[in-house]
């Protein structure tokens, strides 16, 4: 596959908004303290202008809350683990 057809294929892809649930892609230090494996799950709850940050609500740490880039997550009904 070319990188041209990847950028378009990439480029087709929803954007994550507030409110959509993401799984994290590699491990993040939430705000509690306790580190947020990757394969997590969590809720956006914020997203920066210009799209390149998001804070993320996590399911299973009562709450706690993570800032990750842009590409750190993915929609959690394209995540196949």
């Amino acid at each position: 596959m070319s990188v041209a057809t990847l950028y378009a294929a990439r480029r087709a892809e929803p954007a994550i908004r507030d409110l959509d649930r993401v799984v994290r892609l590699d491990e993040a230090m939430p705000d509690d303290g306790d580190p947020m494996p990757a394969g997590a799950g969590g809720t956006v709850v914020y997203v920066a202008p210009g799209m390149q940050t998001r804070i993320v609500e996590l399911a299973e740490a009562d709450g706690a809350r993570v800032t990750i880039p842009a590409t750190a997550a993915i929609p959690a009904d394209r995540h196949l683990g």
